[in-house]
C-alpha cells in the first residue's frame, strides 16, 4: 500500500462521515420533529454531532498524515472511524426506540474516539518517523 492510499482513506471516510452528520442532522430537525420526544430529538443530535467531530477528525488526521507521517496514523484513524460509528450508531438507535441496553456498549465508542483524538495527537507530535 503506497503512502498516497491511506491518507486518501481517511479523508473520503471522514467526508462521507461529515455528508452523513449533516443528512442525520436535518433528517432529525424536519422529518422526526414532530414524531420524537424532546429527549429522543436530543439524543439524534447528539448522535449527529459527534457524527460530526469524528468525521472532521478523520479528514484532519489524513491532511496531517501527508505532511508528517508517522505509524500511529494508521491506529488512530481506526480507533476514531470505529469510535465515532460505534457511538453515533448506537445514539442514533436509543433516539429511534432501541431497547435502552444498547446504552451500555455506547461508552465503549466515546473510548474509542478518545483514543483516536489522543493517538492522533501522539502522531502528530512525534513527527515524520515511518
Amino acid at each position: 500500500m503506497s503512502n498516497q492510499e491511506p491518507r486518501s482513506s481517511w479523508v473520503s471516510v471522514g467526508a462521507v462521515g461529515a455528508a452523513l452528520a449533516v443528512i442525520a442532522g436535518a433528517f432529525g430537525a424536519h422529518a422526526l420533529a414532530g414524531r420524537l420526544d424532546a429527549h429522543s430529538l436530543s439524543l439524534w443530535e447528539t448522535a449527529a454531532r459527534y457524527l460530526m467531530y469524528g468525521s472532521l477528525g478523520l479528514i484532519g488526521l489524513g491532511l496531517a498524515q501527508s505532511t508528517r507521517p508517522h505509524r500511529l496514523y494508521r491506529a488512530a484513524g481506526l480507533a476514531l472511524c470505529l469510535g465515532t460509528a460505534l457511538f453515533s450508531s448506537t445514539v442514533f438507535a436509543l433516539a429511534l426506540g432501541a431497547p435502552r441496553i444498547l446504552g451500555a456498549i455506547t461508552p465503549l465508542g466515546g473510548l474509542g474516539m478518545i483514543a483516536g483524538f489522543f493517538l492522533f495527537a501522539l502522531a502528530a507530535r512525534a513527527g515524520s518517523i515511518a
